[in-house]
């Protein structure tokens, strides 16, 4: 039996690769000194020319520290700092840190374009203009939405309401009338329904713009007209992001050209296509946090789910409240405490056990991990289909199938023979009702 660890705080430094001048620091409240920062430029410049690429390091105290250089132009360093006792390994961690490294370039990309980050012209103009991805990157390093994993998983946080007919009818009339291919409706931070091209996407793409959108949301503007570059699909050219506020947590948005303009879109669009399906928009809106439509019941013993469709990179997670509970039992784990948990445990069985199913897709340093969990998969006479973990809090379960991998949480008091029964019907009951 083992426990699994509480989220460090980490902090975030970028700084220019040639001079090693800060562009920005984010994260933790607790800054850390100048000096170490220089200090932690140096050594890494200092390993650069001597012919060592100094990728992560682990400090005395049990915390992490990695670099990642991008285009010979920036240096990204995160720093996560020393965590209680007891918990989840380092190439766990590693694996968690560098997709928050490559999120985090992704999201300037994103912003402000890659030629203005690779070809620095005026130091003092790219800190000013950086200050723009703070919403974005302070919400990828705080995690403030429970529920939302993409930024980890690398696939689409998505919802499932009762039907998706009218509002995917709706929604590509509405690009088409906006003169886009590329259109998306948000709920509750999560994805109901997308127009083809938005699923062409890149999934790390399609996570980013879906970030985007919850920090325009939380902006509380009813609408805006954005321009944003596609980070591995347009880095250099931009397009208009226009988003509207249908309902308070339900925003539609596409990507276009010049035409039309965001008062006609408004005024005209809007209006036309989605005011006829408020009632419908709300009954999304009473699904939240689920993400499963009411016809989906789930068994009282899962605590928290992660279901990932492999085919389509589209995940739903959501975290239930036990009622069959017994009060001799020990208390079981609070609602965030569920969601950390399940990034955890995700991060446990993806670098440890499943195959990766976004290979091509990850930094040649992840790949590097990547490979230690090779060599330990090796070991094994198959491919592991499924796992489970044993904690003090709760025990969690994992199974892998040609098309899906799903992810439980589930109370101690129910027998470890009984896990795979859990697991196998949950999955059954979700995709038979809902054909994710």
């Amino acid at each position: 039996m083992v426990m699994m660890l509480h989220g460090g705080s980490t902090q975030l430094i970028c700084l220019t690769a040639s001079s090693g001048v800060p562009l920005l620091t984010r994260g933790a409240s607790k800054q850390l000194p100048f000096s170490v920062i220089g200090s932690l430029n140096g050594v890494h410049m200092f390993g650069g020319g001597q012919g060592v690429t100094l990728s992560s390091c682990q400090t005395a105290c049990g915390g992490r520290v990695l670099w990642r250089v991008f285009h010979d132009s920036v240096v990204l360093i995160a720093v996560r700092r020393d965590q209680q006792a007891g918990g989840a390994g380092s190439q766990e961690e590693e694996v968690c840190l560098q997709r928050l490294l490559e999120n985090v370039w992704n999201c300037m990309v994103l912003i402000l374009g890659r030629d203005e980050l690779v070809n620095v012209k005026n130091v003092e103009r790219l800190k000013r203009d950086l200050r723009s991805c703070f919403g974005l990157i302070d919400q990828l390093l705080e995690e403030r939405q429970d529920g939302v994993l993409g930024n980890l998983t690398h696939c689409v946080d998505s919802l499932l309401p009762p039907s998706t007919v009218l509002l995917q009818e709706a929604l590509e009339g509405f690009a088409r009338a906006a003169d886009s291919e590329f259109g998306c409706l948000i709920i509750s931070g999560r994805v109901v329904v997308a127009t083809e091209k938005w699923w062409r996407l890149d999934p790390r793409e399609v996570v980013l713009l879906s970030a985007l959108m919850r920090v325009l949301s939380e902006s509380r503007s009813a609408s805006c007209d954005y321009p944003v570059f596609l980070p591995l699909g347009s880095p250099t050219v931009a397009h208009r992001l226009l988003r509207f506020q249908l309902l308070p947590g339900a925003d539609v948005c596409v990507l276009c050209g010049p035409t039309p303009s965001l008062h006609r879109t408004e005024t005209e669009l809007v209006r036309c296509f989605w005011t006829p399906l408020v009632e419908t928009l709300r009954d999304c809106l009473a699904v939240g946090e689920r993400c499963l439509p009411g016809c989906v019941s789930l068994r009282t013993d899962v605590l928290a789910l992660l279901l990932i469709n492999r085919e389509t990179r589209r995940s739903v997670s959501c975290v239930q409240t036990s009622t069959n509970h017994s009060l001799t039992d020990p208390p079981l784990p609070s609602k965030e405490r569920c969601w950390e948990l399940l990034k955890l445990f995700y991060i446990f069985s993806t670098s440890r056990y499943f195959s990766q199913d976004d290979t091509l897709c990850v930094s040649p340093e992840e790949k590097a991990v990547r490979q230690n969990t090779e060599d330990f998969v090796l070991g094994f006479s198959h491919q592991p289909l499924q796992c489970y973990l044993i904690t003090q809090e709760c025990k969690s379960y994992a199974m892998q199938t040609p098309q899906h991998q799903l992810f439980l949480l589930i109370p101690p008091s129910v027998p470890t023979f009984a896990l795979r029964t859990v697991a196998t019907q949950t999955l059954t009951d979700i995709t038979t009702a809902t054909g994710f």
